[in-house]
């Protein structure tokens, strides 16, 4: 199973709200005690275990809107097929803290997975992490580049720390339980 955080490389990007994803990866990195992560694929790679299911994470380091050259030369490289992957996102058009898993569909206007869908096919599973939408359109390019505000990193660890909590439901194709119980542990309905 291949878990891919989107984001962009670099300490200028680490608290972006388009870095969230990078920030889910990292979470369970910790979480479950991968190994360190090794530069591999134009990214950055941690094998491990998540409740006995092997999964390698994955942040590619080529930025958002090359996000499936990366996603491209792993699966080549494990010949694992499309449906193993889960891309952790950012999204707009879910409120800040909430999250969402869908499998295939569009895109959104989100460059990292136009790039994944282009380069591997629309066949894998997204983790849509709402960061909310600004109130005017011009806004929004601001927006996802900017820093999570410091009283939103708040709900952003309580986020990354739910996922961790309930990652087995997630790696053993529970979708809809995981998604519930991040949910409760965020205090949703």
């Amino acid at each position: 199973m291949l878990l891919v955080g989107l984001g962009n490389p670099g300490p200028g990007y680490r608290y972006n709200r388009h870095n969230i994803g990078f920030m889910a990866v990292d979470a369970l990195a910790r979480a479950y005690q991968f190994p360190g992560f090794k530069a591999k694929f134009s990214g950055e790679v941690a094998d491990g275990l998540i409740e006995g299911v092997r999964v390698t994470l994955l942040k590619p380091m080529t930025f958002m809107n090359e996000s499936g050259r990366s996603v491209g030369e792993a699966l080549r490289f494990s010949k694992m097929p499309l449906a193993s992957v889960t891309v952790f996102h950012d999204e707009l058009d879910l409120e800040a803290g909430k999250l969402r898993v869908k499998q295939g569909g569009g895109n959104a206007g989100h460059n990292g997975l136009r790039s994944i869908s282009a380069l591997c096919g629309n066949d894998y599973r997204r983790v849509r992490l709402g960061i909310g939408r600004p109130g005017v359109k011009e806004l929004v390019h601001g927006h996802v580049l900017s820093d999570f505000h410091p009283d939103e990193r708040v709900w952003v660890r309580g986020l990354c720390d739910a996922i961790c909590a309930h990652a087995a439901l997630l790696v053993k194709g529970d979708d809809a339980g995981f998604a519930s119980k991040v949910a409760l542990a965020m205090g949703q309905k």
